[in-house]
């Protein structure tokens, strides 16, 4: 059985959730998966089974899913009979998630429902789990005969996992070495949330879908880009957790070098997943590596003031909480083009922005030369927590003398859609579940990334991060770096 939605079909399938206790499936895959199928985005016959270690049956499960949606989703469940039935869609295996031998469990629970009615033996696995656990599940799966290379399965198998893709490169190496002995790389669906994002996404759209802006996105004419992932509030209760990754890992490797892959790209021949996907790591392979003495010059870390006195922080810790970064990215395109990335933590403002800078007219007439920046036209991309896109450009102020100030043409996807949004999670999950890889991160892409962010991790290794205070702009060497 299939189901017609915005021009794709899903197949009939069920959904394994490991780690279905975890933070991340109760604030927002169980909101997700739910919402999708208020709006009849779900196949006629779906089956979502919950793997965790909890000790939970069937009707213990279908309770803590409604008590997660309930919490971080109100107002969501409102019609009662459609929440008894999705409910009768919700099943739960309890298993320990490195003993291979317990994963029979799990493929009887599968079995049962694949019947002549239901025939949900299309298999999408989620690792809402540590990223230890993954390499571990997904060996065990493949043990179990679950994986996606057994010739004898039915149906399709996918996976979806969550970042970080490992620590650094040789992990990055390994984790893939094992997902990909159990799935084929068209199976895998390796997450980064920031992807599903409806200004992200609309980025391919502005650039590639305007006669106006692409004979602009060159050398010739932009003076500079401009990438911000700045939050107002610190590492809140994920102190072990920071300890163990710190900025550079957290942010920049994925969120902030995509939002760079996705300005910098040429435009794919189509856009299918693999067309665009081979655009992006065109940008990663051109960037010009950052260590040793490059490092030093093109790269500030901090760490807020107080940082070392949070729960579960090291009193000595090295971690960085902010990062700001100079790119460059040597390739026909870009060449001389700085690309500044500024993220962190407990700083003054939280918004996540690009902004491109175009170069000054040749002569400025209206004005001291120094006004020409004051007035310079750029293009603003913010992405949270309005999701806008703004365009200065100068015009007369009001008066006798010619002198110019700059305004703003602004479109905001609030007042000029009225259709609700999907949220990142939503889309991403219907994506996985259609098979379109379009926003999702390849294979080749997770280890240049992780080569360029190792380089810069190995500069600075030992170094204690710049302090900078709570609520500020980060270190006073970040704007001097700017």
């Amino acid at each position: 059985m299939m189901q017609q939605m915005n021009g794709r079909s899903l197949d009939n399938f069920t959904f394994v959730l490991f780690g279905a206790n975890s933070d991340l499936a109760a604030r927002k895959l169980f909101p997700s998966i739910y919402k999708l199928a208020l709006w009849g985005q779900l196949p006629e016959k779906y089956r979502v089974i919950g793997v965790a270690r909890s000790p939970f049956d069937h009707e213990t499960f279908r309770s803590f899913v409604r008590e997660s949606i309930t919490l971080n989703s109100p107002g969501t469940v409102t019609d009662e009979e459609h929440f008894a039935r999705f409910c009768d869609n919700l099943f739960y295996v309890s298993l320990d998630l490195m003993e291979a031998g317990e994963y029979s469990r799990l493929g009887d629970e599968i079995r049962r429902g694949i019947t002549e009615e239901s025939s949900c033996n299309n298999l999408l696995f989620y690792l809402s789990t540590p990223p230890s656990l993954a390499s571990h599940i997904i060996e065990n799966l493949e043990k179990a005969g679950l994986g996606g290379r057994n010739p004898a399965c039915e149906g399709w198998r996918k996976i979806v996992v969550e970042k970080p893709y490992g620590h650094d490169l040789e992990s990055a190496r390994e984790l893939n070495c094992i997902v990909g002995g159990a799935f084929r790389e068209e199976q895998i669906y390796r997450i980064d949330h920031y992807l599903g994002k409806e200004p992200v996404q609309n980025i391919l759209v502005f650039r590639f879908s305007n006669g106006i802006f692409e004979p602009l996105w060159n050398r010739h004419y932009i003076d500079n880009v401009r990438i911000t992932i700045a939050e107002d509030f610190g590492i809140r209760e994920r102190g072990a957790f920071y300890e163990e990754v710190g900025l550079l890992r957290d942010v920049v490797q994925n969120h902030g070098l995509q939002l760079l892959a996705s300005i910098a790209m040429e435009p794919p021949v189509d856009l299918s997943a693999d067309a665009v996907r081979d655009e992006k790591e065109k940008v990663f392979r051109s960037l010009r590596p950052l260590s040793g003495e490059a490092s030093r010059e093109n790269v500030v870390l901090g760490q807020y003031e107080g940082y070392r006195q949070e729960k579960n922080v090291a009193p000595d810790s090295l971690v960085e909480t902010f990062a700001s970064i100079r790119f460059h990215i040597d390739n026909w395109r870009w060449k001389d083009v700085p690309f500044f990335m500024s993220a962190g933590k407990n700083l003054d403002r939280r918004v996540t922005e690009i902004v491109i800078t175009f170069k000054c007219p040749p002569q400025n007439f209206f004005g001291p030369p120094e006004s020409c920046s004051y007035t310079a036209n750029q293009i603003a991309i913010r992405i949270q927590p309005e999701e806008t896109i703004a365009i200065r450009f100068g015009t007369k102020r009001p008066g006798e003398e010619l002198v110019t100030d700059p305004v703003f043409m602004k479109f905001d996807y609030n007042t000029s859609f009225e259709t609700e949004k999907m949220t990142p999670y939503q889309r991403l999950l219907l994506d996985a579940m259609a098979g379109d890889q379009l926003h999702f991160i390849r294979q080749d892409q997770v280890e240049s990334s992780w080569a360029f962010i190792d380089g810069i991790r190995d500069a600075f290794a030992g170094e204690v991060p710049e302090p900078y205070a709570v609520r500020s702009a980060g270190p006073e060497a970040a704007s001097r770096l700017v």
